[in-house]
């Protein structure tokens, strides 16, 4: 059996391992609604998806009038927290995915999100999957610069000491997809079928080289690869 192509596999969080996003939308368009920009759920994933709240200071100052603060991040995020205790739900075939990687791999499998380590921490746990990412998660918000710059992917191939060439990312925005291309990783997408063509246009533009829509196939699409690329 040829080897596996990859060193390590990192992760997105949001959208790859968890169906978060539409519940960060709707708590974050309820937020900025009562600061007087009234915005659906679906216009709040097109701005917001992929990038920190606190990265978009300014936007939202210049639509608001209202100079966000750490406090309102903290009552956003306590606002967002607890919905996503409550409701959130795993990507379908996420863990299976995982696990089969973490045993591939010989646990050399991290999650490098944008997103604040307690968020992520707490999304792995409600969807049974944090045992597999122990001591290898990797938060934007701990790193000099967000995605889509690859100062997080940088730094997980770092702590897995692994050569970031060597490492496949799995991501499902163009924010992300840019911050693993500029790593120097493999990008794969993810784009479930319900998000359409377009969506899987833009990952392709933003240099996945490969897009996918069912998670669960994600460890034999990786060894595909290695077959297509050798």
């Amino acid at each position: 059996m040829p080897a596996f192509p990859f060193d390590a596999v990192l992760f997105d969080c949001d959208g790859v391992l968890v169906d978060s996003e539409p519940i960060t939308s709707r708590v974050l368009a309820d937020m900025l609604g009562e600061l007087g920009w009234p915005l659906s759920v679906e216009e709040t994933m097109q701005i917001f998806v992929g990038k920190a709240v606190k990265d978009e200071a300014a936007l939202i100052e210049a639509r608001t009038g209202f100079a966000i603060t750490a406090d309102w991040l903290t009552q956003f995020r306590a606002r967002r927290n607890a919905a996503l205790d409550l409701e959130l739900r795993a990507i379908p075939g996420a863990a299976t995915a995982v696990r089969a990687l973490h045993t591939m791999l010989d646990a050399r499998i991290a999650v490098a999100s944008g997103a604040d380590r307690i968020k992520v921490e707490l999304q792995l746990a409600k969807a049974g999957m944090l045992d597999c990412f122990a001591g290898r998660i990797y938060s934007g918000h701990e790193t000099p610069r967000s995605k889509p710059f690859p100062d997080v992917y940088l730094a997980a191939a770092a702590g897995l000491g692994v050569d970031p060439a060597r490492c496949a990312v799995i991501e499902d925005t163009v924010t992300g997809a840019t911050a693993g291309v500029a790593a120097g990783a493999t990008v794969f997408g993810y784009c479930p079928q319900e998000l359409g063509h377009s969506n899987a246009t833009a990952l392709h533009g933003a240099g996945a080289v490969q897009v996918f829509r069912d998670m669960a196939a994600l460890p034999e699409l990786l060894a595909q690869w290695q077959r297509a690329a050798g």
